[in-house]
């Protein structure tokens, strides 16, 4: 961390009214700034691991990143790579990109970024300074994407989207800045260790393609949603259908997705998936027992209470509510299993 130098006595101002020999040296513009930024990050729960070279490069990213360009009264989007340290041989497979590379080193700082726009185009920075260019094929610059990336290269990564949004993704999750704060959700493995309990819960995997889907395409775009997983085959509790029946979308198939925030963007009212992660209904209004509106405390706002509810009176069923505001919590038989951190 880059200090300012504690001025020597003949420096410093008289304390007659005069100005000494000379003026303490100030601090490096951007310096004191970065090091509340740094605390920032410390008290939202992120816990920077590496050398304070790394530390550095990131901090200096994600200030960029907060602080961006402005051309023509257009701010610009940004993406950085750091560190990576994976093999660069398993990225194309891994990611399922044609990935082109280029050296960098060669280009100062501020100009190496006016290529690196966070979707398509890349900068990879090392503490060794070997920088380089990555160009895909395609862009990936969603909150899902981010996190693939994020895996495979093994890498952290820093993110301003065209959107405005500025993201930190990395082994530790994701951290979101909301304007006045940051808002840090774990990682997927995370919640599942926590919801994925027994098989007659269903389908670990749909659970998890469940979660994946409420953090990273639904509560990275402040989409509020009711997510149903029913395992098992009954009609289940009273509830009332106000929609047509939907197309039969699938959770684990990444091209359905899309549709899938598109329509609940839309709609109020829960989604509800069979056994095998199909959509069957949607825009369904959640009618709670007598029973369970009186022993089943509320939590949060009306979609995660009625969520809540809704999990008493189907007990083997997961439930997950997604704030428009992005926190997060699934619940079992009236539980909480696991919620999002919200300060």
């Amino acid at each position: 961390m880059v200090r300012a130098r504690r001025a020597h006595p003949s420096e410093r101002p008289s304390s007659r009214g005069g100005t000494g020999a000379s003026v303490a040296s100030m601090p490096e513009p951007g310096v004191g700034r970065r090091r509340r930024l740094a605390e920032e990050l410390e008290e939202s729960g992120l816990v920077v691991e590496g050398t304070d070279a790394f530390r550095t490069l990131l901090v200096e990213e994600i200030d960029h990143a907060l602080r961006p360009e402005v051309h023509e009264r257009r701010v610009v989007s940004s993406g950085t790579i750091l560190e990576p340290r994976s093999d660069p041989g398993t990225w194309e497979s891994g990611t399922q990109l044609d990935i082109t590379r280029g050296p960098a080193d060669r280009q100062p700082l501020p100009a190496a970024r006016r290529f690196a726009d966070g979707l398509s185009s890349w900068l990879l920075r090392r503490t060794d300074g070997s920088n380089e260019w990555m160009i895909f094929d395609r862009p990936a610059g969603s909150e899902r994407d981010l996190v693939v990336l994020a895996r495979v290269l093994d890498a952290t990564i820093v993110q301003r989207h065209l959107a405005g949004a500025v993201r930190l993704v990395g082994s530790f999750g994701v951290l979101r800045w909301e304007g006045f704060r940051w808002h840090h959700e774990p990682p997927v493995s995370s919640w599942t260790d926590a919801v994925i309990t027994h098989s007659a819960h269903g389908d670990a995997a749909v659970i998890e393609a469940m979660l994946t889907f409420a953090i990273h395409d639904l509560g990275s775009m402040r989409i509020g949603a009711l997510l149903i997983y029913r395992p098992d085959g009954d009609s289940g509790p009273s509830v009332e259908e106000r929609l047509p029946i939907p197309p039969p979308l699938r959770i684990r198939v990444v091209s359905h997705l899309a549709p899938l925030r598109h329509a609940l963007a839309q709609v109020d009212g829960a989604a509800v998936f069979d056994a095998d992660g199909v959509l069957r209904q949607l825009g369904v209004r959640l009618v709670p027992s007598d029973v369970a509106e009186q022993t089943v405390e509320s939590l949060r706002g009306t979609r995660h209470t009625s969520a809540r509810r809704y999990s008493h009176d189907d007990p083997l069923a997961t439930v997950i509510a997604v704030s428009d505001d992005g926190p997060i919590s699934v619940f079992r038989n009236g539980a909480v299993l696991a919620n999002s951190r919200r300060d």
